[in-house]
């Protein structure tokens, strides 16, 4: 197995035994981005001599922590204090923070190595950027954290940063065959992070194995580190729910064979079915994202308003028709799901959903339907994707795990035995 494809924990147990260099790891990811980048485009600012540099000091010092020498990747609307931070809008082309956002500093602290920065879609919102799925350029890679999602399926960084407001983690994590981790809200400080919609915006990690999220969240939630619990078949919830109609064929034949192949591996697999309340979530996460998203681009919709995106100039309009009454009664409607969602589990651990409405659309006009993701988002909770396999067009395919609010490192446990359980056998 070459460098560029082991994970982030095998990278820093080896660079901690002496096994392995900070140098020789960003090496051979640099030249791995010198072949791949042209035309996956996942990178928006990367200094090559800049990492070389870090990486040796690295190597000279003193272990700084759990990551100590381990490539990271950073989506563009997080801030950076040696590398621009754009945000995919013209508006901030060039623009330089005086620090890093709250994330990337406790990841620098533990050791990371900031590889670069990532494409985002314009201010993590719908216009994409010109990242191209590495299974296929002529496909999405599913946004707004396209250039991230990217980045770790062609090899060029094991660990990437990404943010969710919809589905903007969870569904380029499915389009381009990674791990997606979106955490509970709040569980990641956001200091740094231009915000779009406050009560929605959560920031969230991209990996190859889901042992790799459990090495960065303790790190960037200053939670204990998370070992493996012992091996306990999880119960597992399958949910048919709206938009389960607007899925493909072939999202729905994977979920059900992963619940075939879990419950043969010993998993309980129950059907779940959400309270009907919960059909009208997806209407009420528009809402709060709309009328949230036209009050924090206030700025840049009056002073800089031409050169905003035509769908972003709509969706700011959009928001700006949403009364506060109507932003009221949908926050009402989000914290009496949030109450009612842990009931509506029914006991079990997790439940198993579609990763995205299918493989990766082509073209990159769109960065896909995110629907298959907004209502996890707005309860608030935990949510993983895992690859799963091919579809028919050759590109990845895959499924989440959701869980109530605060049940992150309980996910995670359940996310390490479903991983196992659907590796091949040998």
């Amino acid at each position: 197995m070459t460098i560029t494809e082991l994970d982030a924990a095998t990278i820093a147990a080896r660079i901690a035994e002496g096994s392995l260099r900070a140098e020789d790891v960003a090496s051979a990811l640099l030249d791995r981005i010198a072949v791949r980048e042209p035309v996956v485009r996942a990178f928006a600012a990367i200094d090559p001599d800049a990492v070389l540099r870090a990486a040796r000091a690295q190597d000279a010092g003193p272990r700084r922590g759990v990551l100590h020498g381990v490539p990271i990747a950073v989506k563009d609307v997080l801030d950076t204090a040696d590398l621009p931070t754009a945000m995919g809008s013209p508006i901030f082309a060039g623009h330089q923070p005086r620090a890093d956002a709250a994330c990337v500093a406790l990841a620098r602290a533990a050791g990371a190595l900031i590889l670069g920065k990532t494409v985002t879609a314009e201010f993590a919102f719908v216009h994409p950027g010109p990242t191209t799925n590495p299974h296929n350029p002529a496909h999405t890679p599913g946004g707004s954290s396209s250039g991230s999602a990217a980045a770790v399926a062609a090899g060029m960084v094991p660990l990437a940063l990404g943010t969710q407001t919809g589905g903007s983690v969870l569904r380029p994590a499915a389009f381009c065959g990674v791990v997606g981790f979106k955490p509970s809200f709040g569980l990641i400080h956001r200091g740094g992070l231009k915000l779009m919609a406050e009560s929605l915006d959560t920031i969230g990690i991209f990996a190859r194995r889901v042992a790799d999220v459990a090495l960065l969240l303790p790190v960037l939630a200053g939670l204990p580190a998370l070992a493996p619990a012992a091996p306990r078949p999880p119960r597992i919830g399958v949910c048919r729910v709206h938009p389960w109609a607007l899925a493909s064929q072939e999202a729905r034949d994977v979920v059900e064979e992963t619940a075939a192949r879990l419950a043969d591996a010993g998993a309980a697999v129950v059907d779940v079915t959400l309270p009907p309340s919960f059909d009208a979530l997806l209407e009420v996460r528009a809402r709060i994202n709309d009328f949230e998203i036209a009050r924090a681009l206030s700025w840049e919709y009056h002073a800089e308003r031409p050169r905003l995106s035509p769908r972003l100039g709509a969706a700011i309009e959009a928001g700006r028709g949403v009364t506060l009454a109507d932003y009221a009664a949908a926050q009402a409607a989000a914290m009496a799901a949030r109450a009612a969602f842990p009931a509506a589990m029914q006991g079990c651990d997790a439940l198993l959903v579609p990763g995205a409405a299918g493989e990766a659309p082509e073209g990159l006009e769109s960065t896909g339907d995110s629907r298959f993701q907004g209502v996890w988002t707005l309860l608030h909770g935990p949510a993983l994707g895992l690859p799963v396999r091919r579809g028919v067009r050759g590109l990845p395919l895959g499924i989440q795990l959701v869980a109530p609010a605060g049940q992150d490192a309980a996910l995670l446990d359940c996310g390490r035995w479903v991983d196992a359980a659907l590796q091949p056998p040998g």
